[in-house]
C-alpha cells in the first residue's frame, strides 16, 4: 500500500478526532490519581485515556485496513511481541494514543496522538492530532508535509532553514540518556543556543516541521513516537538519520536519531554532539 488517498487520509484523520473527543478531552483536566497508573519507570505514565483512546483507535483502523498489523503503545506495553512483528509485515498501522501522557495527567496541554501508515517497513503516511486545538499535521511519502487547521485550511509545512548551530535552538531530552552519557550530552548542549524538552515528541516534531526549532536528539527510537514524525520532517525538507549515519526506520529499537534542517546541517550538529 505505497499509495494513500486522501478518502483514506480524511477517514483516519476522523477516526482520530472521535477517538479525542470521546475518549481524552473529557478526561483532560480531571485526570485523578485512580486514573494513573505507572509503567516502567515513575514518570512512565498511562491513563485511562491511553487505554480508551488506543482501544477505539485499534476498533475504528482494524476495520479501514484489515489487512494490517495494528501496533498500539499501550499493547506493546502489555505484550512486547507485538512489536517485533513489524519489521516484517506487508502493512502496519501505528498507534500512540497520547503522546505526551506525563504532561496530560498533570493538567498541561501539551500532548498529541499520532498515527503512522507502514508499508514494507517505509512510512508512507502520518498523521499527528492535537486535541486541544483540534489541528493535525500530516504527511504522504512524496507528497510534501502540511498543517491542516480545524477548520480544513491547509498550510505547507518547512523545516527551518540551515544556519551556525551556535545560533540553533533544538531539543534535547537529557534525562532519557543512560547516567553515563549525561555529562557528555551535558557538555555538547553548549553548542547552541538553546536546548530544551517538552516530554512530548509531538509538539517536538510540530516544532522542527514548522520551522520553530532547528532540530532534536533522540535518546530512543519506539515506533509510535517517531515513525509519523519523520516523514512529516522528511516532507517538510528537513534530513535526519542515526548518529552513526544509518538511515532511520520505524522498525528500529536502537540508536540517536538526529533531525535537522539539511545534511550539512545534520553533520555540524553531528559533530558537536559527538566530537564534544
Amino acid at each position: 500500500m505505497r499509495n494513500v488517498s486522501d478518502d483514506i487520509l480524511s477517514a483516519v484523520m476522523e477516526d482520530m478526532r472521535r477517538a479525542a473527543e470521546a475518549e481524552i478531552l473529557p478526561r483532560f483536566l480531571g485526570v485523578t490519581a485512580e486514573g494513573i497508573r505507572t509503567k516502567t519507570a515513575p514518570d512512565d505514565l498511562v491513563t485511562d485515556a491511553d487505554l480508551g483512546a488506543e482501544r477505539r483507535l485499534t476498533e475504528a483502523l482494524s476495520a479501514r485496513f484489515p489487512e494490517a498489523l495494528l501496533i498500539g503503545e499501550e499493547a506493546v506495553s502489555a505484550d512486547s511481541a507485538i512489536l517485533a512483528r513489524l519489521a516484517d509485515a506487508d502493512l502496519a498501522v501505528i498507534i500512540d494514543p497520547v503522546d505526551g501522557t506525563w504532561n496530560f495527567a498533570h493538567g498541561l496541554p501539551l500532548f498529541g496522538m499520532i498515527v503512522a501508515i507502514v508499508s514494507g517497513g517505509e512510512t508512507v503516511a502520518g498523521l499527528i492530532h492535537y486535541p486541544v486545538t483540534g489541528d493535525f499535521l500530516a504527511a504522504r511519502l512524496g507528497q510534501g508535509a502540511w498543517h491542516i487547521a480545524r477548520d480544513g485550511t491547509r498550510t505547507r509545512l518547512s523545516a527551518a532553514p540551515p544556519g551556525p548551530i551556535g545560533e540553533m535552538h533544538g531539543f534535547v531530552p537529557l534525562h532519557m540518556f543512560p547516567a553515563e552519557e549525561q555529562p557528555v550530552y551535558a557538555r555538547s548542549m553548549l553548542h547552541f543556543a538553546r536546548t530544551t524538552t517538552w516530554r512530548c515528541s509531538a509538539y517536538e516534531y510540530r516544532a522542527v516541521a514548522t520551522g520553530a526549532m532547528s532540530f532534536s536528539l533522540n535518546a530512543e527510537l519506539k515506533p509510535w513516537d517517531h515513525a509519523a514524525g519523520m516523514l512529516i520532517h522528511h516532507e517538510a525538507g528537513g534530513y535526519g538519520a542515526l548518529l552513526s549515519g544509518e538511515a532511520y526506520r520505524p522498525a528500529m529499537t536502537k540508536g540517536r536519531l538526529l533531525l535537522a534542517p539539511d545534511v550539512e546541517s545534520w553533520e555540524a550538529i553531528r559533530r558537536g554532539f559527538v566530537e564534544g
